[in-house]
């Protein structure tokens, strides 16, 4: 693999690389020193992940041989069900590779809806799930297995499992004997486990070459367990220590090559959740491209990094940076590079702290049910009903300028589309929109997706942004079999519970509820276009 990058203050960073190999980080990271994050001296219980490549010629064999089974039988399409680590690495090997899986990550019911679609007698559903109770896992899980019952199918006949040993999932699969069951290591974390089956199944499956991918990973991970200078884990990793230490705590990662599509996306989740709590972080800010708004026109408080072949693009902050190599090298490279600069910001990468409080908050929404009376609109316009408190804002434009005027000349906004991820896939421009009108770094994720990524970071990192949620009227309803509720209920109380969540840290949530998709996106895209700019990128 290739690592560029600058360093404004050269002393500083000279002088975070002799700390960190002072206290021998790399090397006590390859040796799985559970003392770099915590006092216990045991095993850390999340740190299975840094010899993965190594353990991985096993899995691989299964993997192939459990291929060639679904080939002769004609099960050729490949769906995935997990959330975050749990699907977002397949998701990048897959794009990579060129070929096609499936990823159903969502609980909006028309998304659920297409995906289940009526190729059923070729279809073979991944269950993944690492502690095996995910609740949209799970709900998806159900609604397969309905449809495959609804045309004869015995559902375990095409449903193939991944999680750790002793799960209620694992139960479920022995009870109802699975096509197959993966167990996963208990002591590697979801979003470290790019490697794992986690990882490796659902894209071998589909047919990706992972016995390529682990072999590159394999060779690479030696040298990022090593104290020397030239350790490139160790020098990007001591990069981003010195940007946040310069409050320069946002990342904005472009992609530059076909071959690494998608990996933006999988970096996301593994900086935001590893590094974004205790009040600190690194904010990922995922652009389509160098020329991408939040790129080419970053601010002070952004690092730029490219995927891919460099770019002549140049931060104002001084950092930038470009990594190119393949999907093995890269996986473990940025998990190295993270663990590093966890220790130099000084949390630790491996908890997750306030990822449940936005899941209690969805479990009481539901708990309620349709006893709880709707809440009412501030106000309606056209076809966008506007959720909220406003000081004078009695129209659209109004409120999203309010919103707006709260954050910070150096915080962000981040965009949350509780929509259907692949029909509304237009949604994903308000990005770069409401990054020119807010003058600031502006996220994007779809819901529930976002909630095990940068949804940590939203809570627990730096409280300096503000929210634009927006949900939407159904275009069909979905029932999750054996619960009280359809994917319309569970997806309303997830985008509820996160808004609630996000309120009690002191975030501010703008609410805009779409009557209809189509047209009230159109609308929401012209208001936003129609709130003065705040400021400018580039102008201090």
């Amino acid at each position: 693999m290739r690592l560029q990058h600058s360093v404004p203050v050269p002393a500083d960073y000279e002088a975070e690389v002799g700390r960190l190999l002072a206290a021998r980080v790399p090397s006590r990271l390859a040796a799985k020193d559970a003392s770099l994050f915590t006092d216990d001296e045991q095993p850390a219980p999340r740190m299975g992940w840094v010899d993965l490549p190594q353990r991985s010629a096993q899995l691989v064999d299964e993997i192939e041989s459990l291929h060639s089974r679904l080939e002769a039988q004609g099960l050729r399409s490949i769906s995935l069900t997990g959330m975050g680590g749990s699907s977002l690495a397949p998701e990048v090997m897959a794009e990579g590779a060129g070929v096609s899986l499936e990823v159903v990550d969502s609980t909006d019911p028309n998304q659920v809806a297409e995906a289940i679609g009526t190729d059923l007698s070729h279809t073979v559903l991944i269950v993944a799930s690492k502690s095996g109770t995910t609740i949209e896992t799970d709900a998806i899980r159900r609604a397969f297995s309905a449809a495959f019952e609804s045309v004869g199918i015995d559902p375990a006949s095409r449903l193939i499992a991944i999680t750790d040993p002793g799960t209620e999932l694992d139960a479920l699969a022995t009870e109802q004997g699975f096509l197959a069951t993966f167990h996963t290591d208990e002591t590697v974390g979801g979003r470290y486990s790019a490697l794992s089956a986690f990882g490796l199944v659902p894209a071998g499956l589909a047919g990706v070459d992972v016995r390529a991918i682990a072999a590159s990973a394999a060779d690479t991970v030696g040298g990022l367990g090593t104290d020397a200078p030239d350790n490139p884990a160790l020098k990007f990793g001591t990069w981003l220590g010195i940007g946040h230490a310069r409050a320069t705590e946002k990342l904005v990662l472009a992609e530059t090559t076909p071959g690494l599509s998608g990996l933006s996306k999988w970096v996301e989740q593994l900086v935001a959740e590893s590094l974004g709590k205790d009040g600190q972080g690194i904010l990922p800010v995922v652009v389509n491209g160098p020329t991408d708004v939040g790129f080419c026109d970053a601010r002070a408080d952004a690092m730029l990094c490219t995927l891919g072949p460099v770019t002549d693009v140049e931060a104002p902050s001084g950092f930038d940076s470009a990594l190119d190599g393949d999907l093995g090298e890269l996986f473990v490279f940025w998990e190295f590079a993270t663990a590093i600069a966890a220790y130099s910001i000084g949390v630790d990468p491996f908890d997750q702290p306030d990822v449940e409080s936005a899941k209690d908050q969805a479990r009481q929404a539901l708990s309620h049910g349709s006893s709880a009376a709707p809440a009412q609109p501030a106000f309606r316009e056209e076809q966008v009903e506007v959720f909220g408190e406003f000081e004078e804002a009695t129209d659209l434009i109004g409120a999203i300028g309010e919103l707006f005027a709260q954050v910070d000349e150096y915080g962000f906004v981040g965009v949350q589309a509780f929509l259907d991820r692949i029909a509304d896939a237009e949604a994903q421009d308000l990005r770069a929109l409401v990054s020119q009108h807010s003058g600031v770094q502006t996220t994007f994720g779809f819901g529930p997706r976002y909630l095990h990524s940068t949804g940590q970071y939203h809570k627990g990192g730096h409280p300096n942004g503000v929210f634009l949620q927006i949900t939407a009227e159904p275009r069909t309803d979905l029932l999750v079999p054996g619960r009280g509720y359809g994917f319309t209920e569970l997806q309303r109380a997830q985008a509820l519970g996160d808004a609630a969540a996000l309120r009690e840290k002191g975030r501010p949530v703008l609410r805009v509820h779409l009557l209809d998709r189509a047209q009230g996106l159109d609308q929401l895209r012209r208001a936003i276009a129609d709130v003065e700019p705040r400021h400018h990128y580039g102008v201090d």
